[in-house]
């Protein structure tokens, strides 16, 4: 981008041309740093977000942590709710927040920023008629990125499956946690190199294990800094809540389609899965079709052979799945047992 400034016998001085030049070079970085600051936002509940006592616990453990200054880490399977617990706590904060999806192909530049260019700015004077004076000024345009905004302006940042980056490019976090000091080497000297971390700034990590697919392995330098909380299933009642607030289902399907799922993590070893996320989705085509949880209702059998089908519980038989066997056996176990404590006038929990 090239800047123009002439001056005649009657024009402004060369020192008016050189700060008016300079004011409009300042304006067109304050355009390109703000390119990142744009995405910080300010969390709030949405109507879909279920609380409950274990929830508000691992909150006010998680803030605890944050308020002394550490970086806090969920760790977990999918379908624990990491993210939106993430969100929650940021919200109780009530700064800005930065988010960040952790990918293979970050480089530390992804989450600092990088060299976008260069801006010339030519100066003529042509005061005297006879004396024609040219100045050029080249200087380097830098684009700051998520992590140097954060940093810089006190933000929240959710750091969202980290371990999806590969180590090398989550490097540039370790003096920011430890030093609180952010290396900018691009700048150079225009800022010393360095940026010193805003006493505000805050960091949520979360990460699924690493035998998942594309995640890479988390240096013990990094989980070193962070004080790592481990998530697991919801308990029973908070499962149905979620289910009830994310799809309108009523209160006895929702207890059905999760008394299901929780059936199913029993098979195999080692099995994680169906995770809430598949007790919502059932819970939603019942109530698209206006079906219920029942054993007469094809919806409700189709979709749980559908969704419930899943391969993580390892069960085979002469190489064959036995899992759409189990989610049949698990569907029709939870109906009856729920139909016999209704016929013989329990309370149906």
């Amino acid at each position: 981008m090239k800047s123009l400034a002439v001056s005649n016998g009657s024009g402004p001085s060369v020192a008016e041309l050189g700060l008016e030049s300079e004011t409009l070079e300042e304006q067109e970085l304050g355009r390109i740093d703000d390119t990142s600051s744009s995405a910080a936002f300010v969390p709030e509940a949405s109507e879909g977000f279920v609380s409950s006592p274990y929830v508000e616990q691992l909150t006010r453990r998680a803030l605890t942590y944050l308020d002394i200054g550490y970086p806090v880490h969920l760790a977990g399977f999918a379908g624990t709710g990491k993210t939106t617990v993430a969100f929650h706590i940021a919200a109780k904060r009530g700064r800005p927040v930065i988010l960040i999806h952790g990918d293979d192909e970050f480089a530390g530049s992804d989450l600092i920023g990088k060299d976008v260019g260069y801006r010339k700015s030519k100066l003529i004077d042509n005061y005297i008629h006879s004396v024609l004076r040219a100045e050029e000024n080249l200087r380097v345009l830098w684009m700051e990125n998520r992590l140097t905004t954060a940093c810089r302006d006190g933000y929240t940042l959710i750091y969202d499956e980290f371990n999806r980056s590969r180590p090398e490019a989550n490097n540039v976090l370790l003096s920011v946690l430890e030093e609180r000091m952010l290396s900018l080497p691009a700048l150079g000297k225009l800022q010393g190199g360095y940026l010193e971390v805003h006493p505000q700034f805050r960091a949520i990590f979360t990460s699924n294990p690493e035998e998942y697919a594309g995640v890479h392995s988390t240096p013990d330098a990094l989980l070193d800094r962070l004080i790592t909380m481990n998530l697991g299933h919801y308990d029973r009642e908070t499962e149905i809540r979620i289910a009830m607030a994310r799809s309108g289902v009523g209160r006895q399907d929702a207890q059905t389609i999760v008394d299901v799922v929780r059936e199913l993590r029993n098979v195999g070893v080692n099995n994680r899965r169906p995770t809430i996320r598949a007790s919502i989705a059932v819970a939603n085509i019942l109530v698209h079709h206006g079906a219920h949880a029942h054993l007469d209702d094809e919806y409700f059998l189709w979709a749980c052979r559908d969704v419930f089908n899943l391969e993580t519980a390892k069960v085979s038989c002469s190489g064959e799945s036995l899992m759409p066997h189990k989610v049949e056996e698990a569907v029709r176990r939870v109906c009856r047992g729920r139909k016999a404590r209704k016929q013989e006038g329990g309370d149906v929990k």
